[in-house]
């Protein structure tokens, strides 16, 4: 029912910035949590951010605290990265993911390479 399309990725150097976005469909946009995850090259997927669509409360991982916000825009259904201070580490495929509720998050987009050079 909800689809979601990461866009934004790209190649960076160590210290440049990237903006990602994540458009999702449906009219109950407002309504969703919403979340970033990433997967790195042979690893697991990690939590990264989330807003929420009460509130827009916002939770980070402790790895990208001070460097990147999470932030959403409901008239355009849509969800932001902004990742400041890039490093080598942060290379991965970033999703977005929205929930409806307080329990898993039951919808994912395709993701978005994120490479950062040293």
């Amino acid at each position: 029912q909800v689809q979601l399309v990461e866009s934004g990725g790209g190649l960076v150097q160590a210290g440049d910035s990237l903006r990602l976005s994540c458009a999702a469909s449906g009219h109950t946009f407002s309504l969703y949590r919403m979340g970033w995850f990433r997967r790195a090259p042979g690893k697991e997927r990690r939590f990264v951010a989330s807003i929420s669509g009460v509130s827009n409360s916002t939770v980070y991982a402790d790895f990208v605290k001070g460097r990147f916000t999470i932030s959403r825009d409901n008239a355009k259904n849509t969800v932001y990265l902004q990742m400041n201070s890039l490093k080598p580490e942060d290379t991965a495929v970033y999703y977005c993911a929205g929930s409806t509720s307080s329990g898993p998050y039951g919808y994912w987009g395709q993701g978005t390479q994120v490479t950062v050079s040293e």
